[in-house]
């Protein structure tokens, strides 16, 4: 799979298969991709690869231990660290190409969702994390 940034500056490679597959409904990761929900997914370290343009890359510390990465010329969001899981990204599935089907396991986050978005489908829900945030951060690798 290959991915890359609204502007194209920057790209990337991820090579083996995601982690399972999360919509998450929180309040950051709605600001951070100005969106209803993110689709997410986590995978190794050793699985990336950046491509070009990791000199154009900006981080935000957003919460104690996640940083997230994105391009500084088009704002594009990357990839997040965990200081705590310092082997795992998190990857958000929308600037990737060659993903050819995916089985969201849940939406999380639902109880601070957009009051305005109405989740339609049949996928589990859960008020938080499913059951422990070690459950989002699974890789398949």
């Amino acid at each position: 799979m290959r991915g890359k940034c609204l502007c194209e500056a920057i790209e990337y490679k991820i090579e083996g298969e995601l982690g399972p597959v999360y919509n998450c409904h929180c309040s950051k990761c709605r600001r951070w991709h100005a969106a209803a929900f993110r689709t997410r997914a986590s995978i190794n370290k050793t699985q990336f690869v950046w491509l070009k343009g990791a000199d154009n890359l900006t981080a935000y510390k957003s919460s104690d231990y996640v940083t997230k990465f994105f391009c500084k010329t088009c704002g594009s969001p990357l990839i997040s660290t965990y200081d705590n899981k310092p082997d795992i990204l998190g990857i958000p599935l929308g600037g990737i190409e060659g993903i050819d089907a995916i089985e969201v396991q849940a939406h999380i986050f639902v109880g601070s969702k957009a009051s305005w978005h109405t989740i339609t489908d049949s996928v589990p829900q859960y008020e938080g994390w499913p059951g422990s945030e070690d459950a989002v951060r699974q890789t398949n690798q």
